[in-house]
């Protein structure tokens, strides 16, 4: 019982895990940064992002404000305080994670200069770990102070709801803006005018540069964030039912804090291991935190619950985490690529079917993983079991968000080098570190999907419980009018994402092409690109674009519950949750494989850079640029919101 006593401190211990990410941060501004040269182009990367970031948060904190008001004056000023403090935590750990990202990016090109791999690996990997730790601590503290004032978790529950509906709106701009600035360089740059990825005569190349942190650092943090509140509050909601309360809503908040700290010890291990394969260390380092964290799991859940059942569904969300990242590496790194690579001979059409047959074939072995992680912790615990087997997958979330914020970095490396001409040598460090990179974040986004599917689930049991459905009958037709609606959100998600891409890189690729017609000199090296004018047209349009889906994922199940009801809006959860999982899966994985095809190609395989192979392989690539970092990632996002926002309204609803 002292054990359980000391838990509503547990936002102490968060602070602690924040002061540390703040003290890394600081360490690894003391790197050596390079040459004028070098720091300039990395200032006009953190100064691109940072405009970037300030003008999307005016966008979010609009409608953080509206909703605020529309809950405190439905629900509690307790509630709305709630969600305030989830969308400030979830925007704080964005922007605390692009400091790093754009300042650590500079130091790892001048660690692969001075040390080679390990040294640029330890920069980028310490850089990413600020964003890891920073996560995991924001969410202990933000969780952990309402747990000690309300220990109420339909008070609890707006939390996520705030980190949802910010890491939506944050991974939907980031995302758009991020793949069109890659897709308008890449089509203009390497394809039509030839000239090297990164080259400093593209005007797009900085843009790209700022999009690979804003997209994939801050977007995925809030993502990763929201995943890992929301597995805590879903299990807290259904722990809150079962008796002794108290003891089974603290259990996952105290999981979280092992986690946190187990992470941190894994990210001093990347010390020992740096001298070892890049990837070997870094997978290596999660292992330690995961084993770290499975020995205090076992120990705290005996002490509090006494119940090892519960143990084990922790155990097997765990183990469900590791195999669907290491099948997501499989199709993103293994002979699959390999596969798409040599498909590319013949062209750029059977590069994209071939990819696509392989992003498809993907999704057979993770969904057949969660669906046995649900069945196994159901078996072992009930729905308590399947909530926290979302937690066990995202516990040590400070490691896993710290190897996947690696990735922006080790690109942004490669990009100064190339920029700055560093040399071959400099470059073909950052490459093996980026490529990867590409294979993290793809683990990382298996983590995400692995664990939306089961949050969602454990959000969809605590919704059924609130609005008092004893069953959801696929033979009432309000049901599966729900059902379809909901299946169909992930499409139109999808739709709406894919072409904001589109139409923004169109205006890219206008822009880009016009600056090499117009500015003198600027192909033969002797002007300067107007980055600037590529940074404003990329930022304004995907801010613009990023509006009208993040609003559906918030009216559109509630039009659903309020206008057909409470069961069809059961129905709505199931069939989003159904498509979403399939389609984040399929579209991460395959964009992913196709990059990592093309990169192998740059490695001088088959030709390597410059022949009709790699402009296939290249088009391949910008194929599956908005699907694995815009599209796919919101899907997760996508179905969690739309469950928390059901189950926090309702109690209006029932």
């Amino acid at each position: 019982m002292e054990l359980l006593n000391l838990i509503p401190y547990s936002f102490i211990i968060g602070f602690l895990g924040l002061a540390f990410a703040l003290i890394l941060y600081f360490l690894v501004k003391k790197y050596p940064k390079g040459n004028e040269i070098m720091n300039e182009i990395a200032e006009a990367i953190h100064s691109g992002a940072m405009v970037f970031l300030r003008r999307e948060y005016t966008y979010i904190f609009i409608f953080v404000i509206l909703l605020f008001i529309i809950l405190w004056k439905l629900f509690t000023i307790y509630t709305s305080l709630a969600f305030l403090t989830g969308a400030s935590c979830s925007m704080l750990a964005g922007f605390i994670g692009l400091k790093a990202s754009t300042r650590s990016a500079v130091r790892s090109t001048q660690g692969a200069i001075l040390g080679g791999v390990p040294q640029a690996l330890t920069v980028a990997f310490q850089g990413g770990a600020v964003m890891g730790i920073s996560v995991a601590a924001l969410g202990v503290i933000g969780i952990g102070i309402f747990y000690f004032f309300t220990k109420d978790p339909k008070i609890i529950n707006g939390f996520a709801m705030g980190a949802s509906s910010v890491a939506l709106f944050a991974r939907l701009g980031g995302g758009i803006y991020t793949k069109s600035a890659d897709v308008g360089a890449d089509l203009v740059g390497k394809v039509e005018a030839g000239i090297p990825e990164d080259d400093p005569r593209n005007p797009g190349v900085i843009a790209d540069n700022v999009g690979d942190n804003v997209g994939d650092t801050a977007g995925m943090g809030a993502d990763l964030f929201e995943s890992y509140v929301g597995s805590v509050i879903a299990s807290m909601a259904i722990g809150s039912t079962l008796s002794p309360a108290l003891n089974y809503m603290s259990l996952p908040l105290l999981l979280i804090v092992l986690g946190l700290i187990s992470s941190i010890i894994g990210i001093f291990s990347i010390n020992i291991l740096k001298n070892f394969n890049p990837q070997s260390a870094l997978r290596n380092s999660t292992y330690i935190s995961g084993l770290l964290f499975i020995g205090g799991a076992f120990f705290s859940i005996r002490a509090i619950l006494g119940d090892l059942g519960v143990f084990w569904a922790v155990l097997s969300g765990m183990i469900a985490g590791v195999l669907i990242g290491l099948e997501s590496e499989y199709f993103t790194s293994g002979p699959p690529i390999k596969t798409i690579a040599r498909t590319a001979q013949t062209g750029s059409a059977p590069t994209i079917i071939i990819g696509l047959a392989i992003g498809f074939q993907s999704t057979i072995l993770p969904l057949l993983t969660i669906a046995a992680t649900i069945f196994i912790s159901y078996k072992l615990s009930g729905l308590y079991g399947i909530a926290l087997s979302a937690v066990g997958m995202l516990a040590t979330i400070g490691i896993v968000m710290s190897t996947d914020s690696y990735g922006p970095i080790a690109d942004n490396a490669g990009g100064i080098a190339e920029m700055s001409k560093a040399g071959s040598n400099v470059r073909k460090i950052t490459d093996k570190l980026d490529a990867l990179g590409n294979t993290t974040a793809a683990i990382g986004k298996g983590f995400a999907i692995g664990s939306a599917a089961l949050t969602a689930l454990a959000l969809f049991s605590a919704y059924q419980k609130t609005v008092n459905l004893s069953v959801i009958s696929l033979t009432h037709v309000e049901t599966v009018i729900g059902l379809l609606i909901g299946a169909l959100m992930p499409f139109i998600i999808a739709s709406l994402t894919i072409r904001a891409v589109g139409s923004t890189a169109d205006k890219m690729v206008l822009e880009i092409r016009r600056q090499f017609k117009e500015i003198k000199g600027l192909m033969e090296g002797k002007a300067k690109p107007d980055s600037d004018r590529c940074i404003d047209i990329v930022t304004r349009s995907a801010l613009a674009k990023m509006i009208l889906p993040g609003l559906l994922a918030v009216i559109v199940p509630l039009l659903v519950g309020f206008t057909i009801g409470a069961e069809s809006l059961g129905g709505f959860l199931a069939g989003a949750t159904s498509t979403g999982v399939l389609m984040g899966i399929f579209m991460a994985n395959a964009g992913a494989s196709w990059d990592n095809a093309k990169k192998w190609i740059e490695e001088g395989n088959l030709g390597g850079k410059g022949t009709e192979v790699h402009a296939a392989s290249v088009i391949g690539d910008t194929v599956g640029d908005p699907l694995k970092d815009t599209a796919g990632p919101s899907m997760n996002i996508l179905i969690k919101l739309m469950a928390v926002v059901s189950l926090v309204f309702a109690p209006l609803i029932m």
